[in-house]
């Protein structure tokens, strides 16, 4: 039976939240795995047509917050110097090849394959061993800029503390708020644009501190408690303390699995707008967007694969 077709906007600028885990059991990914993970993401963003939001490497899987640009955005000299910035200025640049770097480069299968491609060349060889490391196809949302995108990316930055692996999203030196503090942002490789117009009147110091703050607010939840027979007396006294008043922290926590579980999600008018693109001509059964529980004005599409 043949793939079906992922979501992906040929030919325009796209924001996509991309989840890959691994086959194998447990946690094979300790820290050496998972530098070399960022390491490659900031290697090949530098000649992919991509811009990283955020990132958090985990014990086994990944998360990725990026912009796919439009190959149109380039020219061929920009795309030889790309070439040669990351090859070596020695290397014979073959000018006739320039469409096939240029299609490439702007496309996300290829990009989210090269990384996962070479970090499975890397695993094997560490741990000698051959075989299969990633588990099926890599899951890809497209996501609205604004306040969808800052959302999706409290989302990833919150994944250790959801573990229980810190305290604090920044003390994990392997997603993309701990690289912010971390490193300063060492190379620029990650986006200071949060997505948020607000944001741009600020400067990368502030949009930062203002982005570690949501995502501080975002986390004062913990999503990993598991279901009692009746609510404890203790939540039902902090709720009536609240006038039971529904606050972003209750909407972030019932809208997190909408990041990975959905094929787009946004605003009405982008997740319409967006499914009119991918819909096959001559097909009945529309599919309409549905608002994410909790959160008035954003709205998601389940997968292609579930259309």
């Amino acid at each position: 039976m043949p793939r079906t077709p992922r979501l992906m906007l040929k030919g325009e600028e796209s924001v996509y939240h991309v989840m890959s885990r691994t086959a194998l059991p447990g946690y094979p990914f300790g820290d050496v795995e998972k530098d070399y993970m960022v390491q490659l993401i900031q290697q090949l963003s530098r000649l992919y047509f991509v811009e990283i939001f955020g990132y958090c490497i985990m014990g086994n899987h990944f998360h990725l917050l990026v912009r796919v640009f439009s190959s149109d955005r380039y020219s061929d000299d920009e795309i030889k110097q790309r070439y040669l910035a990351f090859f070596g200025e020695d290397q014979d640049f073959q000018v006739m090849r320039i469409d096939t770097y240029r299609k490439k480069w702007s496309n996300l299968s290829e990009f989210i394959k090269e990384i996962k491609q070479t970090f499975s060349r890397f695993y094997n060889k560490l741990h000698n061993r051959r075989g299969t490391l990633w588990g099926d196809r890599f899951k890809s949302v497209i996501v609205e800029k604004g306040e969808t995108l800052i959302n999706c990316l409290a989302y990833i930055d919150l994944n250790p503390v959801r573990a229980g692996i810190v305290k604090r999203p920044e003390q994990y030196r392997f997603s993309s708020l701990g690289y912010h503090l971390q490193t300063d942002n060492s190379y620029d490789f990650l986006s200071l644009d949060f997505g948020l117009k607000e944001f741009g009147q600020m400067s990368d110091q502030e949009r930062l501190e203002t982005y570690r703050g949501y995502v501080y607010e975002a986390g004062a939840v913990n999503t990993s408690e598991k279901e009692q027979d009746v609510i404890e007396e203790r939540i039902i006294e902090t709720e009536r303390k609240k006038e039971y008043k529904i606050t972003r922290i209750d909407r972030f926590k019932n809208r997190t699995r909408y990041f990975t579980d959905s094929g787009i999600i946004g605003s009405k008018a982008f997740v319409s707008k967006t499914y009119a693109y991918f819909k096959r001509p001559g097909k009945t059964n529309q599919k309409n967007p549905r608002q994410v529980a909790g959160l008035n004005g954003i709205y998601s599409l389940k997968r292609l694969t579930e259309m």
